[in-house]
């Protein structure tokens, strides 16, 4: 869940920002009123910034600049400035989008999708990786444990393959359907259930048997430590 930091003095405007943001599953928190400063931000640290450039005692360009020089979190500039000019001086002093008030909420949820996606990108997947009882071969989408082998779907890899990269951590399933989402493949909640099951039969099948549990209200998890199998 990523977390995203609004420095907006309209309280109106934050607190419907502050709404959008959770119920669209982020992390959304909000600077405290007049306390716009680089190091507030510092000490709430964000992963994305909403930046007014109007704030009461201090200009938003100026806290741009100033955040650049020891941060590269992606900000986007929110502003009833709409010009040209305000737009290049915000790109100049570090900001990524720069988004024009008053704006529709999705349009803003697309822009910080696309930012977040491009800055927090995952790393690039291990072919083969070595997972406890059993090792993953993600170019021959295969699994192989001490008593057998099994193929997996494309759907079935890539839960895996999520699972893979935070083993031992609960992964949520808003967080796995999104990124079967990104992997181009359609998938919805009674989809992920679905896959969820046959994955779990064919790690049964050869033995790995689990190893994917089930966090109520959380997600899963993928264990992967002996001793907590």
């Amino acid at each position: 869940m990523r977390k995203i930091v609004i420095a907006e003095d309209d309280e109106k405007l934050c607190r419907e920002l502050l709404t959008f943001l959770t119920n669209n599953g982020f992390q959304a928190e909000s600077l405290p009123p007049g306390d716009y400063s680089l190091k507030a931000i510092q000490k709430a640290q964000p992963e994305l910034l909403l930046l007014d450039l109007g704030l009461p005692g201090t200009d938003g360009l100026y806290l741009c600049r100033e955040l650049r020089k020891v941060s590269e979190i992606p900000v986007i500039v929110i502003t009833s400035q709409n010009t040209q000019m305000a737009e290049l001086m915000s790109m100049n002093q570090g900001a990524d989008d720069f988004v024009t008030k008053p704006f529709h909420p999705q349009i803003l949820l697309a822009r910080i999708e696309a930012i977040l996606k491009r800055v927090y990108r995952d790393p690039a997947p291990l072919e083969k990786q070595e997972l406890g009882l059993f090792s993953l071969d993600l170019g021959k989408a295969v699994v192989t444990s001490q008593t057998g082998s099994v193929e997996l779907t494309k759907n079935e890899l890539r839960i895996l393959d999520c699972l893979a990269r935070h083993k031992n951590q609960i992964v949520s399933r808003d967080d796995l359907i999104s990124h079967l989402w990104d992997s181009e493949l359609f998938v919805d909640d009674n989809t992920l259930t679905v896959n969820m099951t046959r994955l779990r039969g064919k790690l049964d099948a050869i033995g790995v048997q689990n190893v994917i549990q089930t966090k109520r209200g959380l997600g899963y998890v993928l264990l992967c430590d002996m001793e907590s199998i």
